[in-house]
Parts: C-alpha cells; sequence; structure tokens
C-alpha cells in the first residue's frame, strides 16, 4: 500500500472537484503544446502522446483538503520525455500546467521532471473519464492534487513563478504532500 504522507487519511471514494467546470473536449481538435522556454515548440495529438512509450505509475492521490486515495494506477508518458522532445531550457524553473478551461497550476521543474512525474491518460487500466480530465492529466505524486491539471491543453517551460489557479487564492507554490505545504503560510515557505 501507498505511504500516506502527513495528516492524510484514506478515502473511501473520489471527490470530484472541477473549480470551473467540465469542459466540453473535440479529441480531433484537442492537441497538447509544449512552450515556452523550449527550443523546439510542438503540438501533439492524443493519438500521437497515445503511441509513445507509456508508463506505469502507482502511488496515492492526495488532496489538499486531507483525502488520499491509495494504490492507483496512472499510465501515461513520462514529462520529462516530452520536456527534451521540445528541448526546454536547462534555466526553466517552473513548469506551468494549464488546462482548456483556463485553469493553471505550476509546479517547480524538479517535481515535474522526475522520474515519477506523468502526462496520464490512463486510470486504473481505462482511459480518463471527462470528470478525471480526459483526454490527459499531469500526475506527479510529490505535490498535491491541485496541481494534477484536468483536461490539459499546455505545458510551459518558465524560468519565472507565475501563480496558478489555486495559488492566487492563498495555496502553496510549490505544494509537496511530505512538507504539507498546503497554504502560502505553511511552515515550510519557498521563496519565488
Amino acid at each position: 500500500m501507498t505511504d500516506l504522507p502527513p495528516n492524510q487519511a484514506i478515502g473511501k471514494e473520489w471527490i470530484i472537484y472541477n473549480a470551473l467546470g467540465i469542459p466540453s473536449i473535440e479529441l480531433d481538435n484537442w492537441r497538447l503544446k509544449l512552450s515556452g522556454c523550449v527550443e523546439n515548440p510542438i503540438e501533439l495529438t492524443y493519438e500521437e502522446i497515445t503511441s509513445m512509450e507509456m508508463v506505469v505509475v502507482k502511488d496515492g492521490f492526495h488532496c489538499v483538503e486531507g483525502w488520499s486515495i491509495v494504490d492507483v494506477v496512472w499510465e501515461g508518458v513520462k514529462i520529462k520525455v516530452l520536456a527534451e522532445k521540445a528541448g526546454y531550457d536547462v534555466k526553466a524553473r517552473w513548469v506551468i500546467f494549464k488546462s482548456v478551461e483556463g485553469y493553471s497550476a505550476p509546479v517547480p521543474i524538479e517535481y515535474a521532471l522526475d522520474e515519477e512525474s506523468i502526462i496520464a491518460v490512463k486510470l486504473n487500466n481505462k482511459p480518463l473519464s471527462i470528470e478525471h480530465g480526459f483526454p490527459a492529466r499531469p500526475i506527479i505524486p510529490k505535490v498535491y492534487a491541485w496541481k494534477s491539471v484536468k483536461w490539459l491543453t499546455e505545458i510551459f517551460f518558465s524560468k519565472e513563478y507565475v501563480e496558478g489557479y489555486w495559488e492566487a487564492r492563498g495555496y502553496h507554490p510549490r505544494g509537496d504532500v511530505w512538507l504539507e505545504e498546503r497554504r502560502k503560510n505553511s511552515h515550510h515557505p519557498l521563496k519565488v
């Protein structure tokens, strides 16, 4: 079983949050862009992503509100592989994940490019449902789930910190689950 971070309890079922509502996705028109501090900005179709080498990550999914779903099986492409394909600038410090409906979340580059960090297209051996972010979302096990942007459309590499939806509302810039970085005033501040 997945270890639980501090002050998390095992949830019996998923609680589905949609800060800005569930969008309508037309898969034929959907693209995942890699942009910002990259040598080769790219756009990938769903078919191109799902034809790449897939990896499986089994870990917990931890909500900042204190519940965790344990032993979740995600399948997708390593973010690091996509970053290298786009030729990301090593001076980039943040990866900003952006959603089709305007939601965004910044993640420190070392977390985003971790070996366990992926762009997931499957959850528990099935394609993501629309409620879980179909067609793709980042899964970064070391940070709280608000960083796992559903309906992902862009991965933006940045040298500067840019607040996302929840960070602008007082959530911690980094959101490390093991350090309990829930709010900006947490006991583990991060200079940005």
